[in-house]
């Protein structure tokens, strides 16, 4: 995904410093090309040779090294950089960086990059509420820098409050956002429903079924990293939504029927990804389910069908995407779906077929749209949810 893209990594002074080796190693891991700059105090909290081993390149502090790569060290690698981001970032460094100072390896080099600059805040909660620094960050968000909100918890001080460094898990998602993928969806807004719907019973019982939501989640991901402005209305799952996303969390399918239905008119393109329960309990019983002869007994109704309603209100240039889960009969059904619903195309799957489950991380799916049938291998649903953004992005 990173493949081939350079990655700068600024680290400062503060007490954090140590996370970044974890940073580095996620982005090295993914085969992108990272270099690392130091300050000299930046060295009091980490050695630079930790870095060295994890990239693979030399770790830069000192400006007039000569024991250098390139020709003009800080120039040649400015150059290079994709993306740079500057973690922890100290008030002393991004005081610098307001005002045009270069008087270290870092800031001369973040002064020749052209590149997305990405800097996080990280020290005591009163100096990163202190007004001249929260100047200073006015000031780059000025000039482009993209800041990035510190975390609020215990300090390394002793103090509790704002000012702590993201994770580094954090952090690598703003690196993928900008730097994974083409951004061939811009300007779009996508709406994507995941997971399963619950319908109770009693107090203690509800109607649901298998669905984890990675599907949807998938197709949410890969959509945001491709540039669409994304909403994600999802059921109950154990997933951790995508950052960079507009998360709705819904339980039963009227509130999913409420949930689409109200934001539908906005969205260029909506991918149904979500196992919406069809029938709900009539009635929910406060004290106990009906029983008879020792059988539960639930009079049940259907639930609105949200692929129905978009496919009637649907507008122009307006692209719809169903999901169909079949045992058997998987091209003909799928197809049915697609004419009674005025879809745009199906994304269907047989359940049966090994590695095409709800819980797994695999896909066996065909993209049915008017004219075509698109068989795709097993794969990860990551990689399924790519295939379906392209096949709409080639349709639209």
């Amino acid at each position: 995904m990173l493949k081939g893209r350079t990655v700068i990594l600024g680290v400062t002074g503060s007490i954090a410093a140590y996370k970044i080796a974890s940073l580095a190693s996620m982005l090295v891991k993914k085969q992108a090309s990272v270099h690392v700059i130091m300050t000299q105090n930046a060295m009091n909290f980490i050695n630079p040779i930790t870095f060295e081993t994890l990239t693979g390149h030399k770790c830069l502090v000192d400006t007039f090294d000569r024991n250098f790569e390139f020709q003009v060290e800080h120039v040649s690698l400015a150059k290079q950089a994709d993306v740079v981001m500057i973690a922890p970032a100290s008030a002393n460094v991004i005081g610098k960086l307001a005002h045009g100072i270069a008087d270290d390896m870092l800031t001369t080099t973040l002064l020749a990059c052209r590149c997305p600059k990405f800097l996080s805040p990280a020290m005591n909660t009163a100096m990163y509420e202190n007004p001249i620094v929260q100047d200073n960050l006015k000031i780059l968000k000025k000039y482009g820098y993209e800041v990035i909100t510190p975390a609020s918890g215990y300090l390394a001080c002793g103090d509790t409050g704002s000012g702590k460094m993201p994770e580094p898990e954090t952090l690598y998602q703003y690196i993928e956002k900008e730097l994974a993928g083409p951004k061939d969806l811009t300007g779009k807004k996508v709406l994507v429903t995941a997971g399963p719907t619950q319908e109770n019973i009693d107090p203690v019982r509800y109607i649901t079924n298998h669905s984890s939501g990675k599907m949807g989640y998938a197709v949410a991901k890969a959509a945001m990293l491709r540039g669409a402005e994304v909403t994600l209305v999802s059921g109950q799952t154990a997933l951790t939504p995508p950052m960079f996303v507009d998360y709705v969390q819904i339980t039963t399918a009227e509130e999913m029927y409420q949930a689409v239905t109200s934001r539908s008119d906005e969205q260029d393109i909506i991918i149904k990804a979500a196992a919406v329960a069809d029938y709900r309990p009539k009635t929910v019983y406060d004290n106990k389910v009906k029983k008879q002869d020792g059988q539960m007994s639930i009079e049940l109704e259907r639930t609105r069908d949200i692929l129905a309603y978009l496919g009637e209100h649907k507008r122009e240039n307006q692209f719809l995407c169903g999901f169909s889960m079949e045992t058997e009969n998987m091209i003909g059904n799928s197809r049915a779906k697609l004419q009674k619903k005025n879809l745009d195309m199906v994304a269907a799957n047989n359940v049966k077929v090994e590695g095409a489950g709800f819980q797994g991380d695999t896909n066996v799916m065909t993209l049915i749209t008017q004219d075509q049938e698109i068989a795709l291998p097993l794969m990860s649903k990551e990689e399924v949810a790519d295939k379906i953004l392209d096949t709409i992005r080639d349709k639209m």
